[in-house]
Formats: C-alpha cells, sequence, structure tokens
C-alpha cells in the first residue's frame, strides 16, 4: 500500500469517531500542498478552518472565536517571538501549536516558555498534528471556568472576562494577562485585598517575603486606568495591607493622583528598583 493511500486510510479511519467535533481552528502558513492536505482532513472531521497567510492582531483571533492556532513561526520572520509571546499572553485559553521548518533546541525550549501548548517539526503527518491540537484543546479545556461572565461597566471600564481585556469606549487597555487577571479579581471584591492574597490567588504560591511584584503590576494598571479614564480613580491603596477597587469620579473632573496614589509617590523608587533587578517582573 503507497503512503498516500495509507494517509487516506488514516483520515478515514479517525473520521467518523470525531465527527461530531465543531472545532475551529486557524493556521498561519504559506505552504500550499501542506494546507492543502489538512484542510482535507479537517473537511472530514468537520472543523472549521481558517487559513491565515501572515499574522493578526490578537484582537483579530479573539473575533474568531478559534479553539486552537497553528503557526508556522518561520512566516512571521524577525517579529516571530514577540508575536508568539503576544497570542499566549493575551488569549490564554487558546490552545497554540507552532509547526514549522528544521529548528534548534534552544528555540523549541523558547517557544515553549512563551505559552505555546506544543512544537512539531514539518515535515509532519497532519493526523499527528491533528491529535497534538485535540490533546491541547482537551487541556485547556479541563481549566475552562464552566460560565462564561458577562462584561462589567465600572466607572467609564468596560471589563470583558472573554476577551480577557479591558475597554475605554472601544479602545483597548491592552493589559497583559495578568495585569487583567489583578484588575478582574480586585473588581470582584468589595472589600480591601491584602497583597499576599492577590499574589496567591493571581500567582498560584505563596508570596516570598519582601517581593514587590503585585505593587510593580497594580502601578502599570494603574497607570493604564489612568490613561484611558482620566478622571476617575480605580484603584486604592490600604497602606501596609493591600488594595481596594472602588471606581470614583475625580472631584474637580481633572485627572489626578489620589490621595493614596500621591502618598505612594516616595516608593516608586523602590518598585522601579524591583523591576530593574528582575526584569521578568516588568512582562
Amino acid at each position: 500500500m503507497s503512503a498516500e493511500s495509507s494517509d487516506a486510510q488514516v483520515g478515514t479511519q479517525a473520521a467518523p469517531a470525531r465527527s461530531h467535533n465543531r472545532l475551529r481552528l486557524a493556521v498561519i502558513d504559506r505552504d500550499p500542498g501542506f494546507m492543502q492536505v489538512l484542510s482535507n482532513r479537517l473537511d472530514a472531521l468537520g472543523w472549521e478552518l481558517r487559513a491565515l497567510p501572515s499574522a493578526v492582531t490578537a484582537d483579530a483571533l479573539v473575533a474568531m472565536r478559534l479553539n486552537a492556532i497553528v503557526i508556522d513561526v518561520s512566516v512571521l520572520g524577525p517579529g516571530s517571538w514577540e508575536y508568539l509571546e503576544r497570542v499566549c499572553a493575551r488569549l490564554p485559553g487558546l490552545a497554540v501549536i507552532v509547526c514549522t521548518g528544521p529548528s534548534s533546541v534552544a528555540q523549541r525550549v523558547r517557544g515553549l516558555r512563551l505559552g505555546a501548548d506544543a512544537w512539531m517539526t514539518k515535515p509532519c503527518h497532519a493526523e499527528e498534528l491533528i491529535c497534538v491540537i485535540e490533546a491541547a484543546i482537551r487541556r485547556h479545556r479541563r481549566t475552562e471556568m464552566p460560565e462564561l461572565e458577562q462584561a462589567t461597566l465600572v466607572g467609564e471600564i468596560t471589563i470583558r472576562p472573554d476577551l480577557y481585556q479591558a475597554y475605554a469606549g472601544e479602545a483597548s487597555l491592552e493589559l497583559t494577562a495578568r495585569e487583567f487577571e489583578i484588575l478582574h479579581l480586585l473588581s470582584q471584591s468589595d472589600r480591601v485585598l491584602r497583597r499576599e492574597e492577590i499574589y496567591e490567588r493571581v500567582w498560584g504560591y505563596a508570596m516570598a517575603h519582601g517581593d514587590r511584584s503585585v505593587d510593580v503590576f497594580v502601578r502599570k494598571l494603574r497607570q493604564k486606568l489612568r490613561s484611558a479614564s482620566p478622571t476617575w480613580s480605580y484603584i486604592h491603596t490600604h497602606f501596609g495591607v493591600g488594595y481596594r477597587f472602588a471606581p470614583e469620579p475625580d472631584d474637580d473632573g481633572v485627572g489626578r493622583l489620589s490621595a493614596a496614589e500621591a502618598l505612594t509617590d516616595p516608593d516608586e523608587h523602590e518598585v522601579t528598583s524591583a523591576v530593574e533587578l528582575d526584569p521578568a517582573l516588568a512582562g
């Protein structure tokens, strides 16, 4: 039996077992032969395929309501690493698979550390790639929230958990995943949250003594909120304790630092030093 007919048999045998899945997949690739074979397989499975010849924005990917994306990083050129990191950060629920030509161990490790779920090397069998995609989607679904939260309007800011982003009107605040998680956590609470509690719930483990990560991220989040909504104050500092979320319009209608924010200015050097000492905090 030829390899071609064998491939066809694999696809035919696999299709009935998975034809009920209506998954949405985007592929950034320019290899017509690879795309044709993959398209034939996905048609048999009933998947929806979006073929993309070049990179699109994270917001465009969100609008596609994808389950997974396959990226040939060679198509993206010099900005491939930055794009991969941005997609993984903005869309934590999206399964991301890199499928590209021969690469070094260092490249594969870098891609996986940036957030890719898997790295496959071309040439590869379409059915194997599909199985890797399905496995990545299953892993993401295990951690999905059971119910999608609705958008929330707070002051002049709309928080969109479904998009992992916040907006002022139609303009995105361009929050990183961690900044959004802190904003969402604070906005869901009607009390002061201790720094240690914020760290444990966002980072997932106990905060080390002297760690200023929460302060660094709250400061960056405040700056983005202030820039997008200059006449409102959202996050209030409780010294020695933590932070409280309470949207309040400035009394005079002019954007300015709240009293709590202004009093934290002397500590700005300390917070900045934390980023300089550990660049990872700036992510």
